[in-house]
């Protein structure tokens, strides 16, 4: 599942994969649960690390960890987002990417096709 960012974010309209920042004393894994809960409504099983991109710009930098994660309860509330939507690994290219998200898009497209396989 991807998520496409609302008006009222940065970069709108953009696709990413949901999550945020981990906050001091947190693990990424609870950091993720937490921060999909507050997006998106919804509570998650968090999996293996399936790619890291770091990205700067003008003084910003992004360390991003994508996780395969299990949806485990809850009902999907667009509480940021415009969208959401689930892909085949083949479909992400297509999609308008935040930059931070650009460079793990190949690994998870990887990933998906050899679950599949």
């Amino acid at each position: 599942m991807v998520a496409q960012r609302g008006a009222a974010m940065d970069l709108p309209f953009k696709w990413e994969f949901p999550g945020g920042k981990v906050e001091p004393g947190e693990i990424p894994g609870d950091a993720l649960r937490r921060e999909i809960i507050e997006e998106l409504g919804i509570e998650i099983g968090v999996g293996e690390l399936l790619g890291r991109s770091e990205w700067r710009s003008e003084g910003t930098h992004i360390v991003l960890d994508v996780y395969c994660a299990r949806w485990l309860a809850g009902e999907i509330e667009l509480l940021e987002h415009a969208q959401v939507g689930w892909f085949e690994g083949a479909e992400l290219h297509a999609l308008d990417w935040a930059p931070a998200d650009i460079p793990v898009v190949e690994g998870v497209a990887a990933a998906l096709l050899t679950q599949r396989g």
